[in-house]
């Protein structure tokens, strides 16, 4: 729960504290503290700035959010939960900035991983089906609305009112 920075000047701290104890011949204790940077380092690959940036997301900070999403050099080494997690706001703040192209392979990439909850994994379908349709991309917006039709035992009431609505616009353009 660290950003770059942070975890930066933390692990240069333990690092020097293990400096220390190693000059004081306290190897135990220098164990500890390169224990500790490493799980510093571990946390930078697996963990990155998800948490600090999904507190920014989920109060709508978006250009915070992606700020701290941005951190992240390579999301193709976070965990699992936390990828999903990763592309999930990614595509939440590329449909805040109107960019749609890159929402829409945000919020696939979403679906590939585990999510949250449920809802977390429908919303994410949901959001490709509603770009699908703005696109005119038809067949494609009714396949990913199936695979979101397919939880409907799991899903919340306000998540099933989007999908009926959803269903509705497609009967619309039905060919």
């Amino acid at each position: 729960m660290f950003t770059n920075t942070a975890r930066l000047l933390v692990a240069v701290a333990f690092t020097l504290l293990a400096g220390f104890f190693i000059y004081q011949h306290t190897y135990e204790l220098a164990a500890v503290a390169l224990l500790f940077v490493g799980m510093l380092i571990w946390g930078y690959f697996k963990e990155g700035t998800i948490i600090l940036a999904a507190k920014q997301f989920h109060v709508k900070n978006y250009q915070k959010a992606e700020e701290l999403l941005l951190q992240i050099k390579r999301p193709e080494w976070l965990s699992n939960k936390r990828r999903g997690f990763y592309e999930f706001m990614m595509g939440g703040v590329s449909l805040h900035k109107q960019d749609y192209a890159a929402a829409d392979e945000h919020y696939e990439r979403a679906t590939q991983y585990p999510l949250r909850t449920v809802n977390d994994y429908v919303a994410a379908l949901v959001h490709i089906v509603n770009i699908s349709i703005r696109q005119g991309n038809y067949d494609r917006a009714r396949t990913y609305l199936s695979m979101a039709e397919s939880k409907g035992d799991q899903i919340n009431a306000k998540m099933r009112a989007v999908i009926t609505k959803l269903e509705q616009e497609l009967e619309s353009h039905k060919n």
